[in-house]
């Protein structure tokens, strides 16, 4: 699939477009291509009501971004450039502004679209509607649909066919993936592929077994939740236990497969907030292109900008980012891009533990006769490391990147 060879830009863009709509996801493809992401990952970009989550109408853009044909040409000029477009498909629930949900509303249970959603009229809502319905996790803004109801599924599907025909979308970020039902994922993995034999679908777990929606009858990929935590934890607690712990263990029951790998994004603080010693920036990142799986950034993190969700809610992860000048994290992203590009050791290679300690972690891809080693050091002094007979002297507070015995990270 041609997802695991391509580094992933994540933009959230009803925040990061602000007044300039859909012309400024234009104005950064360079940006793009010169840090070496080749697939755009958009957040919500079809109508809603407040943050995109909340779907009004799956046919149109968002008039906050622009419209249809403003979106056409945006994904005309990122495949002119080589780059894959991915859009979020919010297929768990909808916004009350739903055409059909307002249906309901105004005419209760002489409405057409009843079965559309999973109502109870023994009861009521926040809202005071006159009946009760099932939400997504409480909020009662977002609107169960019944995703067993063959109308709905129409409707979801003859969506996804005028994206793919308008814009010619590369595939679909599933929002709360673990929340739909599996019949229907099997019909929708079904129903894309015959669109486009090589249409690819990830989705967002965050707990549990990934294998349950991660499989060969319902998605391609899935938000790799269990290494995000293990990458930034493990540099926080000064314990590389616990990567290595994940990355064993899914080694185990998820090998073979590209997971979604990620160190922000619009749900969570940026990295640079998250960590308590931001000259282990670098090395995150390098873990996060080496370690098995497709790595992603989320937009502006590649400079290191900051935003804590404790303080800031969700408005501070989204923001309208306007300087693009790359510094020296820009810079090493940009050269671990083109480090993945030419060496297919770093995106197919078996994944083998080397060296463990609660400060140091070194691992290998191994891909016939190339080899890729990762070294990591987070102590404040340096460390001879003896990896199968070499001695690798790893600076304090930096990661190596060996390929085929020589270094390719340190100019």
């Amino acid at each position: 699939m041609w997802a695991e060879k391509r580094v992933f830009y994540h933009i959230y863009p009803l925040g990061f477009c602000g007044d300039r709509g859909l012309e400024k996801i234009s104005g950064i493809i360079g940006h793009l291509k010169y840090i070496g992401a080749d697939a755009l990952y958009l957040g919500p970009v079809f109508q809603s009501a407040n943050h995109g989550y909340d779907t009004s109408d799956y046919f149109r853009i968002d008039p906050r971004l622009g419209s249809n044909d403003d979106f056409r040409e945006v994904c005309r000029q990122l495949h002119e450039n080589g780059i894959k477009v991915i859009v979020d498909g919010v297929f768990n629930h909808v916004g009350r502004e739903f055409w059909a949900f307002r249906d309901v509303r105004e005419n209760k249970e002489n409405s057409r679209y009843c079965d559309w959603f999973l109502l109870n009229w023994n009861g009521n809502n926040h809202y005071d509607d006159g009946f009760y319905y099932q939400n997504w996790e409480g909020c009662s803004d977002l609107v169960k649909l019944n995703l067993k109801n063959q109308d709905v599924k129409n409707h979801l599907f003859e969506a996804i066919k005028s994206w793919t025909d308008n814009y010619d979308i590369d595939g679909l970020r599933l929002d709360v993936a673990y929340c739909l039902d599996k019949k229907f994922l099997t019909e929708l993995r079904n129903f894309c592929r015959v669109l486009k034999d090589d249409f690819w679908l990830m989705g967002e777990i965050v707990h549990g077994d990934y294998n349950q929606l991660m499989n060969e009858r319902m998605l391609d990929s899935v938000t790799n939740y269990e290494c995000y935590k293990g990458l930034y934890s493990s540099c926080n607690d000064k314990n590389m236990f616990e990567i290595a712990h994940s990355l064993r263990r899914q080694q185990e029951l998820y090998g073979g497969k590209f997971m979604y790998n990620f160190l922000d994004n619009h749900d969570v603080s940026r990295i640079a907030s998250k960590l308590k010693d931001k000259r282990d920036l670098k090395l995150l990142y390098t873990m996060l292109y080496l370690i098995p799986g497709i790595p992603s950034i989320y937009y502006g993190s590649e400079f290191g900008i900051e935003g804590d969700k404790d303080t800031g809610g969700d408005s501070i992860l989204r923001p309208s980012l306007n300087e693009f000048t790359p510094n020296e994290l820009t810079e090493h992203i940009r050269r671990l891009s083109l480090i993945r590009k030419e060496n297919e050791v770093v995106v197919y290679g078996a994944y083998k533990e080397l060296l463990l300690q609660n400060e140091q972690f070194v691992f290998s891809r191994e891909n016939g006769s190339n080899k890729a080693v990762c070294a990591v050091n987070l102590s404040e002094e340096e460390y001879e490391a003896d990896i199968e007979g070499q001695k690798i002297n790893i600076p304090p507070k930096e990661a190596l990147l060996l390929i085929d015995g020589k270094s390719v990270l340190q100019r």
